[in-house]
């Protein structure tokens, strides 16, 4: 079983859904920008990378194969948006091959912490018969505890990909630690639910190392307590290396 092996009917609750989040997010992230002290304009970066393995919560999306992926993000002020694309693999659909995700929120500071308050698009090029599109809510806070950074984040869909009007909700903690100059070490423990009781808990570790200011590598292990779902629920050990300019 994968989190892509069923079929669910879409509605269009989930396209108004999301557009209401979507501009509720724009005008409050123009109005936090229209009040800052600095008009600084809007700052823009890119990424490619390369990964042994796409794995999203602890499952492969390429079915263990490599994948190539690029994204552009914007940030102005509190506000941010971006856009994302890897090609993807699932078992018994040989048409669906690519992932696009959109992405926009804010990030304003209060109380020690970082915030982050987002909605999540994500997009596939599968056939008209299928509609594997899906949405997510995010909320995260993360703040520095002495030489660590520790974080929380909630995703919740109102009707999963994958899943047959299934309300979906993945909760995260994290925390990093840079040991050294260029290095750091990260991992994280999450919990996919889903109101059709197919749940699971996953975890990563791993270490990163800045090759250069913009060149990274990336080795990471992830696994699941749910090895019975299928092979691309189980342990794998994962290289990447990534560019942003």
């Amino acid at each position: 079983m994968t989190r892509k092996s069923r079929f669910r009917a879409s509605g269009a609750n989930d396209v108004w859904f999301a557009g209401a989040c979507l501009v509720a997010l724009v005008v409050w992230g123009v109005a936090s920008h229209a009040e800052a002290q600095d008009a600084e304009g809007p700052q823009w970066s890119a990424n490619v990378a390369v990964v042994s393995d796409y794995v999203f919560r602890g499952v492969s999306q390429t079915e263990e194969d490599a994948a190539i992926s690029a994204g552009v993000d914007m940030t102005s002020g509190v506000f941010y948006a971006g856009a994302w694309a890897s090609n993807v693999s699932f078992a018994g659909d040989d048409d669906t091959g690519i992932e696009a995700d959109v992405y926009a929120g804010v990030r304003p500071e209060s109380g020690g912490f970082n915030w982050d308050f987002g909605v999540v698009g994500y997009l596939y090029d599968e056939p008209e018969a299928l509609d594997y599109d899906y949405v997510e809510l995010k909320a995260a806070a993360s703040r520095a505890v002495g030489p660590a950074t520790v974080g929380a984040a909630v995703f919740w869909s109102p009707d999963f990909f994958g899943a047959s009007e299934d309300e979906a909700t993945y909760a995260e903690v994290n925390a990093a630690f840079a040991p050294a100059d260029r290095w750091t070490v990260s991992g994280a423990v999450g919990r996919q639910w889903l109101s059709s009781d197919l749940d699971y808990t996953t975890w990563n570790i791993g270490a990163a190392w800045a090759l250069t200011d913009t060149l990274a590598v990336d080795l990471r292990y992830h696994d699941t307590d749910e090895h019975d779902f299928g092979q691309i629920y189980e342990s794998r050990a994962v290289a990447s290396l990534k560019a942003t300019f």
